[in-house]
């Protein structure tokens, strides 16, 4: 039994799958191949589209967006509408569309409500752009040899000696808490 083992381990692999499925080999050397397992049978691949499903779907969604934004709605009402008209290909209903979150809702009135989008939207490009460089610049910095080890110790004693000059005695805190309310006031302009 222990040469029939050596057999079926040392041929090669197509051998071997045709000895543990009998083909070939006698009934002896399949007893002594426990270790021969069989490959569980592939299932079908799934249905590929063709392109002109593809393509009438992008024209649906293109169409959609349109529609929703001459119309002024929110293109899940745009979706839903559209949904409705036009049933599947198949000729079955399509599947309710989800609603929009209420956060959602809130930046679009608030979008509704700003006069100059164009500012807006460049302030906030510069911004992302500004953090982008940033970034760059702190991972820079943060490579070179001993700076973030000094920064670090920098770091901790100005937190030290602000705590020690700001924070230690009652009459400063409190003046540190109205310097910060007066600035908060300033730059909100209101007078709470």
């Amino acid at each position: 039994m222990g040469y029939a083992t050596a057999a079926c381990a040392v041929s090669s692999t197509s051998t071997a799958l045709m000895e543990c499925r009998g083909g070939g080999s006698s009934s002896r050397q399949q007893a002594a191949t426990p270790h021969c397992v069989g490959l569980p049978p592939l299932s079908p691949p799934p249905p590929a589209q063709s392109r002109a499903q593809r393509t009438g779907a992008y024209c649906r969604r293109v169409a959609r967006n349109v529609v929703s934004m001459a119309t002024g709605e929110s293109v899940a009402t745009a979706a839903a509408t559209t949904a409705v008209d036009a049933p599947a290909e198949g000729g079955a209903a399509p599947a309710p569309v989800a609603e929009v979150p209420e956060i959602v809702k809130t930046l679009q009135e608030a979008w509704n409500k700003v006069e100059d989008k164009y500012a807006v939207s460049s302030l906030a490009v510069a911004g992302v752009v500004a953090l982008w460089g940033t970034g760059g610049m702190i991972s820079a910095i943060d490579r070179l040899p001993l700076v973030p080890g000094v920064l670090e110790v920098v770091g901790i004693g100005y937190t030290g000696w602000f705590a020690y000059k700001n924070l230690l005695k009652k009459p400063e805190r409190e003046a540190l808490i109205a310097k910060i309310k007066n600035t908060y006031n300033e730059i909100l302009g209101s007078s709470q």
